[in-house]
C-alpha cells in the first residue's frame, strides 16, 4: 500500500495562506492520480484539486485563481499552496492516491486516503 501523511494545517487569517504537504510511501509505483479533498463536519467530503501520473493537473472551481497543487517525486510529496483563504475554507483536508496495478490480466484499482488535517481560517 502507500501510506499518505497530511501537515501543514492550523489556524490562519482570512486573506493568509497555507501550504499543506502529503507525503507518500511504499508502492507509489502504483500511485496513478492523487488529489486534495476537503470536508466541513456533516458535510460531503469535495475533491478540489488533483493530478495524474503524467503530470496532468485539474482543479474544481473552489480552487481556481488561489489553490495550486502539485507533486514531486523526488521528495514523495504532494504539495496544496493556499492564498488568499477565507472563513469558507474552514475545514479538514485529505491526501488522496488512486493506485493501479496490472494483476491477473487485468488492471485492478484501490484507493488510499491520508488521515486529514484541519485548516481554520478565522480572525
Amino acid at each position: 500500500q502507500v501510506p499518505l501523511v497530511e501537515s501543514g494545517g492550523g489556524l490562519v487569517q482570512p486573506g493568509g495562506s497555507l501550504n499543506l504537504t502529503c507525503t507518500f510511501s511504499g508502492s507509489i509505483d502504483k500511485i496513478n492520480y492523487m488529489a486534495w479533498y476537503r470536508q466541513v463536519p456533516g458535510k460531503e467530503r469535495n475533491r478540489l484539486a488533483g493530478i495524474t501520473h503524467g503530470g496532468t493537473i485539474d482543479y474544481t472551481e473552489p480552487s481556481k485563481g488561489r489553490f495550486t497543487i502539485s507533486r514531486s517525486y523526488a521528495e514523495n510529496t504532494l504539495y496544496f499552496w493556499m492564498k488568499s483563504l477565507k472563513p469558507g475554507d474552514t475545514a479538514v483536508y485529505y491526501c488522496y492516491a488512486e493506485l493501479k496495478e496490472f494483476s491477473h490480466g487485468d488492471w485492478k484499482y484501490d484507493e488510499v486516503w491520508g488521515q486529514g488535517t484541519l485548516v481554520t481560517v478565522s480572525s
